[in-house]
C-alpha cells in the first residue's frame, strides 16, 4: 500500500517535537573525522591554515584540542595545505580585479606569513598601473569631465585597493599614461 503525504495546513499550529510526523531519521552517513573532513574542503580550493582551523573547529573533539593542531601539521607535512599555495590562489583569483593594498590586506587576515606578503606585494606593485588601467577602462572607459565625475572614478578605484600613485595617474588622464610610477 502506497501512503500519500498530505500537504499541511499552512494556518495549522507547527507539530511538537515528541509528535510522530517529525520523526527524524539518523543519517545513515558515517560522520567524516577532522583530516577527511579537512581533504574535503581543500579538495574544492586552497585553504590558509588559519582559515582551515576555523572551519574545523566546531568539529574538533573538546577534549582533545591538540588533535586539530595535529591534523593541521599532518596536513602540511603531507603537502596537503600549504599558505605560500593559498597566497599564490588569492592573487590569482584577485589580481585582474583588485589593487595591492586589498589583495594584501586579504591575505594579512587569513595570517599568512610576512615574508610571502611581501613578496607578493613587490610583485604585484610592478603590475598594479596596468591592472588598474584594465579596471579603469571596464568600468568608465573616458575620463570624466567634472570634478565629481573624477572624485567618483577616484572613489571606485580606491576601493578596489589601488594606490593614489596610480589612481591620479589614471584619473588625470588617458593619454598620459605612462609605466613609471
Amino acid at each position: 500500500m502506497i501512503t500519500r503525504r498530505l500537504p499541511r495546513d499552512p494556518n495549522a499550529p507547527p507539530p511538537q517535537p515528541g509528535d510522530e510526523a517529525v520523526a527524524v531519521k539518523p543519517s545513515r552517513k558515517p560522520a567524516l573525522s577532522l583530516k577527511a573532513r579537512a581533504l574535503s574542503y581543500l579538495a574544492r580550493r586552497e585553504y590558509s591554515r588559519a582559515e582551515l582551523r576555523r572551519k574545523l573547529v566546531p568539529y574538533a573533539d573538546a577534549e582533545k584540542p591538540e588533535a586539530l593542531d595535529h591534523v593541521l601539521d599532518t596536513l602540511e607535512q603531507e603537502r596537503w595545505l600549504s599558505n605560500e599555495r593559498f597566497a599564490e590562489s588569492v592573487v590569482n583569483r584577485r589580481a585582474s580585479r583588485m589593487g595591492t593594498t586589498r589583495i594584501v590586506g586579504e591575505l594579512r587576515q587569513h595570517q599568512v606569513d610576512a615574508e610571502t606578503v611581501a613578496a607578493l606585494a613587490e610583485r604585484l606593485r610592478e603590475t598594479e598601473l596596468t591592472r588598474a588601467r584594465a579596471v579603469w577602462q571596464k568600468k568608465f572607459g573616458e575620463i570624466a569631465s567634472t570634478p565629481e565625475g573624477r572624485a567618483k572614478q577616484m572613489r571606485f578605484l580606491a576601493s578596489r585597493g589601488f594606490s593614489r600613485t596610480v589612481i591620479s595617474k589614471i584619473v588625470r588622464g588617458a593619454d598620459e599614461f605612462s609605466d613609471d610610477l
